[in-house]
C-alpha cells in the first residue's frame, strides 16, 4: 500500500470485539444497582455475545432483541448468545434490524426499570448512554496512543475506524481527539448518517439521521449487521460539525475487497465492521503514501464467514 498500517487489535478480546470492554462496566453497575436483570440490543451479535458472557458471569438474567434480519445473517452469534444462557428475541418490526431492536430493549427497559438495567451498546442513545460508553472505550484510544509512542517514538499521521453508532471509533479517538492526528470514521455508504443524514430525534437522543422531509427514520443498507443503523452517535454529530472528524463512505463492494484482502495478507479475518475502515485506506492509499495510519480492528470475522461464503461462493 505504500503505508505504515498498524493495527489495534481489538479482535484479540474475550469474546472477538472491543464490546466486551463496554459491557463489563455496564453490569458490574447493574451489579451494583441491584439489578437482577440485563436486556440489550445487537446488531452482528458482538455486544449481545458480550452481555451474555457477563450476565453468565455475574448470575444475572439477559435478554437479547435481534432483528430478525439480523437473526438469519448472524446465525453463529445467535447460537452462542443461547450457549451463555441467554434469551434472544427476534424483532420482526420495521426493517428488522439494529434500530428495531434498540426500539424493543428501550420498551422492555421502561416497562421493567425496577429490575432490568438496560446494557446499551453504542454511544447513543439517551445521556449517560454516549458518555458512559465512551469512557469504558477510552481504554482502547489510551493504549493505542501509548503503544504507538512505546513502538515508534510517536504519534501516527491518520487514526482509521469504522462507524455505525460508532463506539468503537469514539473509543480510539478519545486517544487522539487532542493531538494533531487526523481522525477518520468510515460510514457505510447505505447508512452515511453522517455524509447524508441530518439532524433530528431518535432513540433519545440529537444527532445526524438518515430520515425523509416529514422526519419518519429511513431504513439503512449495510453488508455488516453492526453499521446497519440509520443514526450515529451525538458526539460523532458534533466532532464532524466542527470539523475535527471526516466521515467518508465506502461502498459494500470495497468492503468485501478489503475483507479477502487483510485475510491473504496479513493471516486476519476481520469483521465486516472493521473491514469498512481497511477499504478506505485501500482507495485512499496513494494519497496516504509514507504516513503511518493506526487502524482500529473492532473485531474478528468468525460470525462474517457464512455470509461470506454465500457472497464468494
Amino acid at each position: 500500500l505504500g503505508l505504515t498500517l498498524v493495527l489495534k487489535r481489538e479482535d484479540l478480546n474475550h469474546t472477538g470485539s472491543h464490546k466486551i470492554n463496554n459491557v463489563l462496566g455496564q453490569t458490574l453497575l447493574a451489579k451494583r444497582m441491584g439489578k437482577r436483570r440485563i436486556v440489550a440490543e445487537t446488531g452482528a451479535g458482538q455486544h449481545g455475545v458480550a452481555s451474555a458472557t457477563a450476565a453468565a458471569l455475574f448470575g444475572l438474567e439477559c435478554k437479547v432483541y435481534m432483528g430478525a434480519v439480523d437473526v438469519d445473517r448472524q446465525a453463529l452469534n445467535v447460537f452462542r448468545m443461547r450457549l451463555l444462557g441467554s434469551e434472544v428475541e427476534a424483532v420482526q418490526s420495521g426493517s428488522r434490524t439494529l434500530k428495531d431492536a434498540v426500539n424493543e430493549a428501550l420498551r422492555d427497559w421502561v416497562a421493567t426499570v425496577g429490575e432490568t438495567h438496560y446494557c446499551l451498546g453504542s454511544v447513543m442513545g439517551p445521556h449517560p448512554y454516549p458518555w458512559m460508553v465512551r469512557e469504558f472505550h477510552r481504554v482502547i484510544g489510551d493504549e493505542a496512543r501509548e503503544q504507538c509512542r512505546a513502538q515508534f517514538g510517536g504519534d501516527p499521521d491518520v487514526v482509521v475506524a469504522c462507524v455505525g453508532g460508532g463506539s468503537n471509533a469514539m473509543g480510539i479517538f478519545s486517544g487522539f481527539v487532542d493531538l494533531p492526528p487526523r481522525l477518520v470514521g468510515v460510514e457505510p455508504a447505505g447508512g452515511a448518517a453522517v455524509g447524508r443524514g441530518v439532524p433530528g430525534v431518535v432513540h433519545g437522543m440529537r444527532s445526524y439521521l438518515l430520515q425523509d422531509e416529514y422526519g419518519q427514520v429511513q431504513e439503512a443498507q449495510s453488508i455488516s449487521a453492526g453499521l446497519d443503523y440509520p443514526g450515529v452517535g451525538p458526539e460523532h454529530s458534533y466532532l464532524a460539525s466542527i470539523g475535527r472528524v471526516e466521515y467518508p463512505s465506502v461502498t459494500d463492494e470495497e468492503v468485501v475487497q478489503a475483507f479477502r484482502l487483510m485475510a491473504r495478507r496479513e493471516g486476519i479475518i476481520p469483521a465486516l465492521e472493521s473491514a469498512h475502515a481497511l477499504a478506505w485506506i485501500v482507495r485512499e492509499a496513494p494519497a496516504l503514501r509514507g504516513q503511518t495510519v493506526l487502524m482500529n480492528l473492532s473485531g474478528r470475522g468468525d460470525k462474517d464467514v457464512a455470509q461470506m461464503m454465500d457472497i464468494l461462493g
